[in-house]
């Protein structure tokens, strides 16, 4: 059994996320009363406020991405849990802007549950509020789910080309129907050799017989419909690109941003490996991988697995995945010559 690090289990998140403010002081902001954070340099052409939010212990989801290029507020729940509906509102309410405020939403009830009721009390008080509804994960598609695809790590990829969107100044209908369409061109698959540790209990959340792996797991530790015998990567990652692929239809023409991401327990040295493999067999297909990001982006607390995501891009959708973000957890990157969107001076930075 393996005990988390904390004072008292009940009040983790709110001591991580006091940390997290004091470590990016010059970027977040954290509301303790109301239970969000918040950007405190916001690019000046924005119209509309981006909030997301969801569970805990999917660091650094959504936290990470709350700065400069990205979102404008991000509320966190309890561990694998949604935030509470007055923790949206009260965020929503507070970054909304001229054309109102745009929620993302990760396809969970109980987050479609808190969001929707935010989103009717900022109805109420007469702000405009749209929603982009995250579903990707290829592996809850089933006619026999009530709620449909999970949402998993598309969110990162909406959150970033939604941010540098909403930089030069797009509306709220244009927002919603450009974050409509990146999800639909995204699919992702999770896959886990363990499950993650359970804070309660400091023993293993599911199990799982050696020699095996969940093929089609979730990031709140769902087990998959799938229990596999072990394999090599490189049939592992074959069989992944295959399901993907045959998800988003994709043809020799395809340009694809790669995201291999960590569930919390795998290796730097093993991401890169799988990135290779999936390189190579989205190459053998004749689509051309133009953007990769490897790392831990949405994690499950300690599980030892690896998901995948495919983002079938197009210029205008590249163009804005390029666009400058300061956040903690994204990679710094400087604005292109061309960017319009006026960016925010970074503490430190010459002028």
């Amino acid at each position: 059994m393996s005990l988390y690090f904390a004072n008292a289990l009940p009040d983790l998140v709110d001591d991580a996320l006091a940390g997290f403010a004091l470590a990016h002081a010059d970027t977040v902001r954290w509301d303790e009363r109301d239970g969000y954070l918040c950007a405190l340099r916001p690019a000046p052409a924005r119209r509309v406020g981006l909030v997301s939010g969801g569970g805990s212990g999917h660091e650094p989801l959504h936290t990470g991405y709350v700065g400069a290029g990205m979102l404008d507020a991000a509320c966190p729940g309890r561990v694998f849990a949604s935030p509470h509906n007055r923790q949206v509102f009260a965020a929503a309410r507070s970054v909304a802007r001229e054309d109102g405020v745009l929620l993302l939403v990760k396809n969970y009830t109980g987050d479609r549950i808190n969001f929707g009721i935010a989103a009717e009390r900022l109805a109420h008080e007469g702000i405009r509020c749209g929603r982009v509804l995250i579903d990707d994960d290829v592996a809850s598609q089933s006619a026999d789910s009530a709620t449909g695809r999970r949402g998993t790590g598309a969110a990162v990829l909406v959150e970033k080309i939604l941010g540098a969107a909403a930089d030069t100044g797009r509306g709220l209908a244009d927002l919603e129907a450009l974050g409509t369409e990146v999800v639909a061109r995204c699919r992702s698959l999770a896959v886990a050799s363990a499950p993650h540790t359970s804070p309660v209990t400091g023993a293993p959340a599911f199990e799982l017989r050696p020699g095996t792996l969940e093929y089609g797991v979730g990031i709140h530790g769902e087990r998959a419909a799938r229990t596999l015998p072990a394999r090599s990567l490189r049939d592992l990652a074959e069989e992944m690109v295959a399901s993907l692929a045959e998800a988003l239809g994709l043809g020799g023409s395809s340009r694809l941003i790669v995201l291999v991401n960590g569930l919390g327990g795998v290796t730097r040295l093993e991401l890169y490996a799988v990135l290779r493999e999936v390189a190579r067999l989205l190459d053998k297909r004749g689509a051309d991988t133009v953007r990769v990001l490897v790392g831990d982006f949405v994690t499950a607390l300690d599980m030892r697995g690896f998901s995948v995501t495919l983002l079938d891009a197009d210029d205008e959708l590249l163009r804005l995945y390029d666009a400058p973000a300061a956040t903690p957890a994204w990679p710094a990157t400087p604005a292109p010559p061309d960017w319009p969107g006026a960016m925010p001076q970074i503490p430190g930075e010459a002028p």
